[in-house]
């Protein structure tokens, strides 16, 4: 990685959640740190090809008051056109030669780079994560419901194409 980055997170979970009920059992959905949002929020992407209803419930209830809209669902589905990797591709350990499965505990190191914070007097805070099969970062944009002291998704950037596993690239 190549930047200056003012801040670090660390964030392990034992298991991905398979529905809203064990989503909102973890201590994480608490939603009191940002960095916890990011991580269920790719949490909630991992499981959309082998459960989209159930991620799309997840990631609705990560969206807080502003809700998924039906753009934010077609958009999710179209970027999940052949591409199920992409969301573990997050988690530590998770590369194009193991097909990108993470090792566990599930491990993901977010960050903020020095414009994070640009906007955070407006209540948004804007987090990095690194992709075992892309050369730059994502960004995943958080804000905060001051009432609760909760952040909410705002808006995620995960779903841009990365490098193919090596067992689906036929050039590898």
């Amino acid at each position: 990685m190549s930047g200056t980055y003012t801040k670090t997170y660390e964030v392990r979970l034992q298991e991905l959640p398979k529905n809203l009920a064990e989503l909102q059992a973890m201590p994480e959905a608490a939603l009191k740190e940002p960095q916890n949002t990011a991580a269920l929020t790719i949490a909630a992407l991992a499981l959309y090809p082998s459960d989209k209803n159930a991620a799309l419930e997840m990631l609705e209830f990560l969206h807080g008051p502003k809700g998924l809209s039906t753009y934010d669902k077609q958009f999710i589905a179209d970027r999940f056109r052949d591409k199920d990797y992409v969301p573990r591709s997050y988690f530590e350990g998770a590369v194009p030669e193991n097909g990108y499965e993470p090792a566990k505990p599930y491990k993901l190191v977010l960050f903020e780079n020095p414009y994070s914070r640009d906007q955070l007097k407006d209540g948004y805070l804007t987090l990095h994560v690194k992709s075992g099969g892309a050369d730059s970062a994502r960004q995943i944009k958080l804000r905060t419901k001051p009432s609760t002291g909760q952040w909410f998704l705002w808006e995620q950037f995960l779903l841009a194409d990365i490098r193919k596993p090596i067992s689906a690239d036929p050039w590898a």
